[in-house]
């Protein structure tokens, strides 16, 4: 393949279900490479799920059926033969709360490596780790406590120790799943400055319920809104700075206005 991919993730016809109830339909997107990509809406209108349908987390969920296609790199993510626990090495996730394992700071940072069969000496294992803190903007407060506990970090700290975990296997793209709601406004404005930086690396997809963040850290933004049978629809998807000022849909301005939601 010459040259940067027109897309990296694309979702044609995308349905989830949940046993009979129809969470998500007709979902097409295409996510730019090395770009941060928010979805956002009201609650229940299926954000979480497509997001988790891109790196196969659904899988996990009992009674969830992906119909439609999700092609990373052209590939469709849902075929037969896909490894989904390759899918999920290549496509990371970083979960709402903070959800540092009962480990040190090393470990927690080492254990994606390990499970995956790290096969490499101690010292490339250190420099893998120093290099995932120093990515997730964590290394130079944590340099000197690595065997303390990843669970006597502050929550914005453990959030970062996340994000580094998840870096440390060296994915293609990164997943946050409100990844700042449960952080106070200091700790957020660190989260949104790191992942303007990891957008120079790394392509993000971001659900938020903060629009001024969407409006701060994303360059697309993609919004979603239940239909009459309470199913999520993507309702419009464009560049943050159209979404923002001139939106397309009556529906897509009523929301970022705040007249409904």
């Amino acid at each position: 393949m010459n040259g940067e991919p027109a897309c990296v993730i694309e979702t044609r016809n995308l349905q989830i279900n949940y046993g009979s109830f129809c969470a998500v339909k007709g979902v097409n997107l295409s996510i730019e490479p090395r770009t941060i990509t928010a979805l956002i809406g009201p609650s229940g209108c299926g954000k979480s799920t497509v997001l988790r349908s891109l790196n196969r987390m659904n899988d996990l969920v009992p009674g969830a059926r992906v119909d439609g296609e999700v092609l990373f790199y052209g590939a469709n993510l849902y075929a037969p033969e896909v490894d989904a626990v390759q899918v999920r090495r290549r496509i990371g996730m970083v979960f709402q709360k903070p959800n540092p394992f009962p480990k040190s700071i090393y470990e927690n940072v080492a254990y994606g490596l390990r499970i995956n069969g790290w096969r490499g000496t101690k010292a490339s294992l250190d420099a893998r780790v120093e290099a995932a803190l120093r990515g997730a903007a964590l290394w130079d407060e944590v340099k000197d406590k690595l065997q303390q506990s990843g669970l006597a970090l502050s929550g914005g700290q453990q959030q970062r120790l996340c994000i580094a975990r998840a870096l440390a296997v060296e994915p293609e793209v990164i997943l946050m799943d409100e990844p700042c709601s449960a952080l106070d406004p200091i700790a957020t404005l660190k989260i949104e400055q790191l992942m303007s930086e990891l957008r120079q690396h790394y392509t993000i997809v971001i659900v938020t319920h903060n629009m001024q963040q969407a409006g701060r850290v994303a360059d697309y933004t993609a919004f979603f809104l239940m239909d009459h049978d309470r199913a999520g629809q993507l309702i419009e998807y464009g560049p943050t700075s159209q979404i923002f000022s001139h939106p397309r849909d009556a529906r897509t301005e009523a929301y970022i206005s705040g007249r409904f939601g």
